[in-house]
């Protein structure tokens, strides 16, 4: 099973909604360096692939990861792509749940990073979310949400933003990119995959849609939670990278 190939092909997907998506990992991966040294702890939430913890051994080889998700599908790639890679491990965990902690070690970490995925919760449970941050995390330690995250206040500038966004769909189509739909159709027809990929779709059938907010409310929710302080670290037009320290 070419896992890489899968892995690659996820990122091509993620990047057809997310042309800057690089970017923010880049900031994302300066920042843990930056409060975690050369070797950090992570926690990687909602991984899917594990695409970050992928950019955090690229920069940081003696990075340690932690994969925490749900989707059998995204979990599978995860698993193959680092098999036999010590410095990363996976849990199979559902965030929304009140015991989604239970499986993770007792070790706390540097930082907690997640990206394209929080949006998935409604209000109350990502607030919860955002407390059950707080105990895992080292004194110190960063968390780093980079999400979707468009300004109630800027109508103007979001509508021109998805005027950009849908030009730079319509370019990475013509050149073979895959939307959504398309990708989950390419991983349901391979016999290694289709199994987890069914599994998925059972899992995204009963899923309760979640909701956006706007960086200030993340803020404002991670402050309530109880971190030192929260920030913007980077932002485009409809998303951003919100940093909050424990």
């Amino acid at each position: 099973m070419n896992w890489e190939q899968w892995q690659d092909s996820w990122d091509r997907q993620q990047e057809f909604y997310m042309p800057d998506r690089e970017e923010r990992f880049r900031v994302m991966i300066e920042l843990v360096e930056a409060v975690g040294g050369h070797a950090p702890r992570v926690l990687d939430l909602a991984c899917g692939t594990a695409t970050i913890s992928h950019r955090l051994f690229a920069r940081l080889p003696e990075a340690r990861s932690v994969g925490v998700d749900r989707d059998p599908a995204l979990l599978a790639i995860a698993r193959g792509s680092f098999e036999g890679d010590s410095r990363m491990t996976f849990v199979t965990a559902d965030i929304k749940s009140p015991d989604w902690m239970s499986g993770l070690p007792d070790e706390p970490f540097d930082a907690i990073v997640t990206a394209t995925a929080l949006h998935w919760l409604k209000a109350e449970p990502l607030a919860r979310l955002y407390g059950d941050l707080g105990k895992l995390l080292r004194p110190g330690g960063i968390f780093l949400n980079a999400d979707h995250m468009p300004e109630p206040g800027t109508p103007l500038l979001n509508a021109i933003d998805e005027t950009v966004q849908q030009a730079h769909q319509q370019r990475v189509t013509r050149a073979g990119s895959m939307d959504w739909e398309d990708w989950w159709v390419a991983a349901a027809a391979d016999p290694q995959l289709a199994a987890e990929v069914a599994a998925s779709r059972e899992i995204m059938s009963t899923h309760v849609r979640g909701e956006e907010h706007p960086a200030g409310w993340h803020i404002a929710q991670l402050r309530e939670a109880g971190f030192l302080e929260a920030g913007i670290a980077w932002r485009s037009v409809t998303d951003a990278l919100v940093a909050a320290i424990r």
